[in-house]
């Protein structure tokens, strides 16, 4: 691998280790519960919370762990895209796709997987379509789409209006995360060596090529309609609603940041708009039909020089706890260091600079830095509306946004992880309490339940109970007498929603990405994708939730291919304070038989789950982010049919270990559906209303997957999987193969 090539890895796989306390970590208290035997033996006591649609509530009782069929509770109209009546599988009867390294994506036996909308696609008549030679200008990229799509949303329309169950037509949405910038310029990573400039300039990049990869990050919006023979979907290349919100879209800072001195930049004095959205990973859907979008490695585009003198002790800790500490250049994407002189629109580059340079916040970016990491929501039916970001919901580096199901007169709750070694996973409650009449309100809906509310950080006890803390200044910790940063108001607590995490005690965990909740019982599912340190340093020692290190030569390696946890909240209320957890899967190749605690085999084993989603009927759909079993299967995409909390056993691995885990895998619940080309990432999932397309991203493929025809450059694609036979997505896996009505 070529010290470019390296850079590059790097670039995608930033993963932060900042978090400096000495807070419980997950593993150890995992294996100190271990010790309560009787937990292991009891369980959930929960009842499912409504869902809704076409699928209302569905649930388990406590005698039988049998998931049970949907029966109905409460049936509304909520944004949920399903329709008909369809139950969740009992097993899953399709041909598992084998491991694969080829150049090529595989999907399952009677289906068919296409590649649609890769970079570069022109969102808008009279764009040149993409060339290989890579010559389209910058500014054209604020109509095409951007690169490395990652979470994504369809959203059913019908007579120019959002229509939870429309799958005629609709507006697909989706996240690009970030860029790679060989395949994206035309002089591919260019760097102008500089040895006598300042140190934050002494790697110059090319004006253009900033301005290309700015207009490549963020959120396309893009209408489909059915194809004319009914087998998945085309762009409207027309269409009003297609459109780009990129890294210099003007934002919207709402909720209890917005106005804070914390905020204020030379864009904005007044602390309530920002320029851009950045690093838009995961995403998640909201109950009355908006799209909510996510900023995970924001820290990446921003440097940060020689200023800590200028900057009070609150300031500098606040930065450093999020991994920016003084003379940082930031990743290689080096936004900050084109000449001034070729800007076009004020401040273009020197915005993504934080150095504090200027008399005070207002005459320069210092700011800036605080102004992204949080969750944005987006109206994709009004195409002149502004993106929100919703600062109540804390600042971090989110990889999704999930929210409970929802129930009239109760208050909508949304799940978060903090992808970040050692960061936490939190939930928000909203103050408002759902109605259905907000179904279809847009923004000023997200107004009413987004920007009032209590963020929560979860802490994992060691008999196998959980609890929220608030995070809300003056409680738990958070006042002027915090020692680290001491919390005067609601604005700092969410600005610094790590330290604030910090100071509540929460509990350390293993890169919480995506999150999704069940609609068969309720429990909240968690990725945690991986640790390489686990066993390898002292700071990360063996324990019960990671009993794996791997031995390399007689030394240990860490464990590489992550598990899945999850919980249920106390009572089946998402709003409730606590909550009993365990651990559903572990990742492992099927031949490690010492270290395959969830007892996987060729059809189904996996490593470094990542992307999560729950499709209305109950399945489980998991994606990987993998590089520790590459060699074997390139990354995939499995459907499964998970049990409960407390559904499973104890387990002991070869390093002596206890652990308990979710009942086995088996070639019934859980198995491989699609394996990416190679070099892929397998990322973002969702599916129309009526079952019968799923939609999923790869992003960063090798060789030339997604190139034009003869053409060398591979570029990251939306996968459009049908069904053969024209009938619903897992059809085989049902009594009756027949489409919902």
């Amino acid at each position: 691998m070529t010290l470019l090539n390296k850079e590059l890895e790097l670039a995608h796989e930033i993963v932060e280790d900042s978090n400096p306390t000495n807070n419980t970590d997950f593993q150890t208290v995992i294996n100190r519960r271990l010790n309560r035997r009787s937990i292991l033996k009891g369980g959930t006591g929960l009842t499912a919370a409504a869902f809704f649609g076409a699928l209302p509530l569905v649930g388990c009782s406590d005698d039988d762990d049998n998931i049970s069929s949907p029966i109905v509770e409460d049936d509304n109209d909520a944004a949920i895209p399903a329709q008909g009546d369809l139950k969740r599988p009992e097993t899953l009867k399709f041909k598992a796709v084998a491991h694969s390294t080829a150049e090529t994506m595989t999907v399952a036996e009677g289906y068919k997987a296409e590649m649609i909308l890769p970079l570069g696609t022109p969102l808008m008549p009279g764009l040149a379509d993409w060339k290989d030679n890579r010559e389209q200008s910058a500014e054209s990229f604020e109509w095409r789409m951007g690169d490395n799509h990652d979470g994504m949303w369809f959203f059913g329309k019908k007579d120019n209006a959002y229509d939870a169950k429309g799958s005629e037509n609709g507006l697909l949405v989706m996240n690009h995360e970030y860029v790679n910038s060989e395949e994206l310029s035309p002089f591919g990573y260019y760097v102008i060596e500089d040895k006598d400039a300042a140190p934050l300039f002494q790697r110059r990049r090319l004006a253009s090529d900033i301005r290309r990869e700015v207009n490549c990050h963020g959120v396309a919006v893009v209408e489909m309609k059915r194809r004319a023979n009914g087998m998945g979907y085309e762009m409207v290349p027309n269409s009003k609603y297609n459109r780009r919100i990129t890294s210099s879209t003007t934002s919207q800072l709402a909720g209890p940041v917005a106005g804070s001195d914390l905020v204020k930049t030379k864009f904005d004095p007044t602390g309530f708009q920002t320029r851009g959205i950045n690093n838009n990973c995961g995403a998640g859907l909201s109950p009355w039909g908006t799209y909510l979008t996510t900023e995970e490695n924001f820290l990446g585009v921003f440097a940060r020089g020689q200023d800590a003198s200028q900057l009070s002790a609150s300031d500098n800790y606040g930065r450093e706890r999020y991994g920016a500490p003084e003379n940082s250049p930031g990743s290689r994407y080096l936004w900050h260091t084109p000449d001034a002189k070729d800007a076009t629109i004020m401040d273009e580059f020197s915005r993504w600079d934080m150095t504090a340079v200027g008399a005070n916040a207002t005459e320069d970016y210092r700011n800036g830095f605080n102004t992204f990491g949080y969750i944005t929501e987006i109206d994709p039916f009004d195409q002149n509306s502004t993106p929100q970001k919703r600062t109540a919901m804390g600042r971090f580096a989110h990889e999704n946004c999930a929210y409970a199901p929802v129930k009239q007169g109760k208050p909508v709750v949304f799940y978060m992880g903090d992808d970040a070694r050692g960061e936490y996973i939190y939930k928000f409650v909203s103050k408002a309490m759902w109605s259905n009449a907000d179904i279809g309100g847009g923004l000023k809906a997200g107004d009413k339940y987004l920007n009032d509310g209590t963020l929560y950080v979860a802490i994992f006890n060691e008999d196998g109970s959980g609890e929220w803390k608030a995070l809300v200044q003056g409680q738990n910790g958070l006042d002027a007498f915090n020692s680290a940063l001491p919390f005067n108001s609601q604005d700092e607590v969410l600005v610094y929603a790590r330290a604030a995490g910090d100071a509540a005690g929460a509990t350390k965990m293993d890169r919480p990405e995506w999150v999704s909740v069940s609609p068969m019982t309720g429990d909240v599912y968690v990725t945690l994708t991986n640790n390489k340190y686990r066993g390898v340093r002292d700071d990360q020692p063996l324990s019960a939730a990671n009993p794996r290190s791997y031995q390399v030569n007689g030394k240990p390696s860490g464990n590489d291919n992550g598990h899945i946890i999850r919980w249920a909240e106390t009572g089946g209320d998402h709003a409730a304070t606590s909550f009993e957890w365990d651990i559903y899967l572990f990742g492992a190749p099927s031949d490690l038989s010492a270290e395959n605690l969830s007892q996987l085999s060729a059809s189904n084993d996996l490593s470094s789950p990542d992307g999560l989603y729950f499709d209305p009927r109950g399945v489980l759909w998991i994606q990987t982010d993998d590089g520790a079993y590459t060699d074997t299967t390139s990354c995939m995409l499995l459907a499964a049919l998970p049990g409960k909390v407390s559904d499973g056993t104890t387990i002991t691995t070869s390093a002596g270990q206890q652990s308990r885990i979710g009942m086995p895998a088996s070639n019934d619940n859980i198995k491989r559906f699609f394996v990416g080309p190679e070099g892929c990432e397998v990322t973002g999932i969702t599916m129309a209303p009526d079952f019968k397309t799923l939609f999923i991203n790869i992003q960063h493929p090798g060789n030339t997957w997604g190139a034009v025809a003869g053409g060398s450059t591979p570029r990251s694609a939306t996968v459009m999987i049908t069904k053969e036979d024209g009938d619903v997505i897992l059809a085989e896996s049902f009594e009756s193969a027949a489409s919902p009505a």
